[in-house]
């Protein structure tokens, strides 16, 4: 029997918003291909920058979306910051916590103590996102940092959606107390590499596949992380972001959805300056990409990606080409 993707891995590293679900609603396919992983003997973790709700709190909402999902496997960004806290800073260490009560868990779990203020004299300040946080609350953390504290942020993501619309995030926070003290923290969340490494060392998998929707964040992250990434096209990137990719944000797959875990993925060879994958054939001249195949077949754009991909290897910028579709012949 032919290998299917999921036969080179031993667990997968899920992205939550993009992949499982969007909006109120769960992606098409996605819990039921999540849901099988078990019976294929694979570890599930979910990987989320959000710092704000506990685990079981994202646990909860996934099973009410039909996704299996238990406390222990979700990790979000503040078990990550509280560990990278914890290779920065002795056990005991007191901390200033600006954030939600969920992350002041998860700095107790690892042995350090929580102190309310700056006045204090806190060894470490630790910043994640919560509706609730202040001027007064960014004041404490630039005090703290100011007076030489370590610094640690659970993420940076600039804004998080919302109901009425896309709101300031963590990073807008962060990015404050950074113009205010002209420091810079550790950053724990995607697109850095330590939540990945937690998630995969939590959950045992020796072969993480990390799936994820953007560019950005999933894949920078986990590429950064050593690990193989795959893009799921059912969320914010698409092939044409992916083909435009500067280097470090470019894939090892795209996934049309999670239920091709379970195919055959197609190889994708390069000879005579020509990339094909499938039945699509991909070539590149000057800053146009012709492929033969249809438009509407993710293998076509396999193809493109890997054909840019080779004309352009050490891009740091993203760059999109021209893409021509023309017939088989």
């Amino acid at each position: 029997m032919t290998d299917r993707l999921i036969d080179g891995y031993d667990g997968i590293l899920a992205d939550l918003d993009g992949v499982v679900y969007a909006g109120p609603h769960a992606i098409p396919g996605a819990t039921a291909a999540l849901e099988r992983l078990a019976d294929e003997g694979k570890s599930l973790a979910y990987v989320t920058n959000n710092a704000s709700r506990s685990s079981e709190q994202v646990a909860a909402h996934l099973r009410e979306l039909g996704a299996p999902a238990r406390a222990e496997q979700v990790f979000g960004s503040a078990l990550a910051g509280a560990e990278l806290l914890a290779g920065l800073v002795p056990a005991g260490a007191s901390v200033l916590v600006v954030g939600s009560e969920s992350l002041a868990d998860c700095i107790r779990q690892q042995g350090f103590a929580v102190v309310g203020s700056a006045a204090d004299g806190p060894d470490a300040v630790i910043q994640g996102f919560s509706p609730a946080l202040g001027w007064k609350d960014l004041a404490e953390a630039a005090y703290a940092v100011a007076a030489g504290a370590v610094w640690v942020a659970t993420n940076t993501d600039l804004s998080i959606p919302q109901e009425r619309g896309i709101a300031p995030g963590n990073g807008t926070l962060v990015a404050a107390v950074a113009a205010a003290t002209g420091q810079s923290p550790s950053v724990a969340g995607k697109p850095e590499a330590a939540l990945f490494r937690t998630a995969a060392r939590h959950s045992g998998a020796e072969r993480a596949l990390v799936v994820g929707d953007r560019l950005d964040t999933d894949i920078l992250g986990g590429n950064r992380a050593g690990m193989s990434t795959a893009l799921v096209l059912t969320g914010v990137d698409s092939v044409r972001t992916a083909l435009a990719a500067r280097v470090d944000e470019r894939p090892d797959y795209l996934l049309g959805s999670l239920a091709e875990l379970y195919e055959e993925y197609p190889a994708v060879t390069g000879d005579a300056g020509a990339s094909t994958c499938g039945d699509a054939t991909a070539r590149v001249a000057g800053s146009t990409v012709t492929v033969t195949g249809r438009e509407d077949d993710v293998d076509s754009w396999r193809a493109a990606c890997a054909a840019w991909w080779a004309a352009h290897p050490t891009a740091t910028t993203a760059t999109a080409p021209e893409v021509s579709f023309e017939a088989a012949g």
